[in-house]
C-alpha cells in the first residue's frame, strides 16, 4: 500500500535544499503505529484500523525555512511473527519512531526492546523518537509520563506523548525528527540548525507537486 502526501509553500516560493530520509515505525501490535502515520500523511483517523501485514509504505514532506524534508515512511507490522522482517525495514533508516500504548505497560517494555535493537543493529547516527500513543486515554494510563521521559533522556531519545485520534503531537514528533536530522549532506553548512518556521499540509497531494520543487 502506498499513499502519498505533500506539503506546500505559500505562493509557490522556491526553496534551496530537498533532503530525503527513510523513517521506520516500530512497536507492539495495536499501539497505533498505522494510525499515527495516517494522521500525519492524510490528516485522518479511523477508529478501527486493520492490522498491518508486513509493512506499509507512505511519504510525506515537512518544510523547514531553508530545507524540505521528505520522509519515506515504513510502517511495520507489530505482530511477533513479523519481527524477523524488521531489520529489512530499519536497515539504512535515518530515523525511527518507537511507539507504545500509554494504557499498556507491556507495550512500553516492548518499546525498550526495540530501542535496544536499533541501538545495536541500526545505523549509528539514527535519530530515535519514543512515542507514547493514545494520550487521549490518559484516564486509563498505565505508563507514567515521567517514567517514559526519564527513560528517553537516559537513552538520548526524542520523546512525546501522542494521540492519533485527536492529532496531539503527531505533526510535532515528525517535525522534531526533521529538525534533528543532518542536512549538511545536501548542501547545508555543517552544524547549521534549521529555523523553526514550518508549514505542514496534511492533504493527500502527490509529492511530485509538493513543497519547494
Amino acid at each position: 500500500m502506498s499513499q502519498r502526501g505533500g506539503a506546500q509553500r505559500p505562493n509557490g516560493a522556491a526553496q534551496g535544499k530537498i533532503c530525503q530520509f527513510k523513517l521506520v515505525l516500530l512497536g507492539e501490535s495495536a499501539v497505533g503505529k498505522s494510525s499515527l502515520v495516517l494522521r500525519f500523511v492524510k490528516g485522518q483517523f479511523h477508529e478501527y484500523q486493520e492490522s498491518t501485514i508486513g509493512a506499509a509504505f507512505l511519504t510525506q514532506t515537512v518544510c523547514l525555512d531553508d530545507t524540505t524534508v521528505k520522509f519515506e515512511i515504513w510502517d511495520t507490522a507489530g505482530q511477533e511473527r513479523y519481527h524477523s522482517l524488521a531489520p529489512m525495514y530499519y536497515r539504512g533508516a535515518q530515523a525511527a519512531i518507537v511507539v507504545y500504548d500509554i494504557t499498556n505497560q507491556d507495550t512500553f517494555g516492548r518499546a525498550k526492546t526495540w530501542v535496544k535493537e536499533l541501538q545495536r543493529q541500526a545505523s549509528p547516527n539514527i535519530v530515535i523518537a519514543l512515542a507514547g500513543n493514545k494520550a487521549d486515554l490518559a484516564n486509563k494510563r498505565m505508563v507514567e509520563f515521567d517514567e517514559a521521559q526519564a527513560y528517553a533522556e537516559e537513552n538520548s531519545l526524542l520523546f512525546m506523548e501522542t494521540s492519533a485520534k485527536t492529532a496531539m503531537n503527531v505533526n510535532d514528533i515528525f517535525l522534531a525528527i526533521a529538525k534533528k536530522l543532518p542536512k549538511s549532506d545536501s548542501g547545508g553548512q555543517p552544524g547549521q540548525r534549521p529555523q523553526a518556521g514550518v508549514r505542514l499540509n496534511e492533504q493527500n497531494q502527490p509529492s511530485e507537486g509538493g513543497c519547494c520543487k
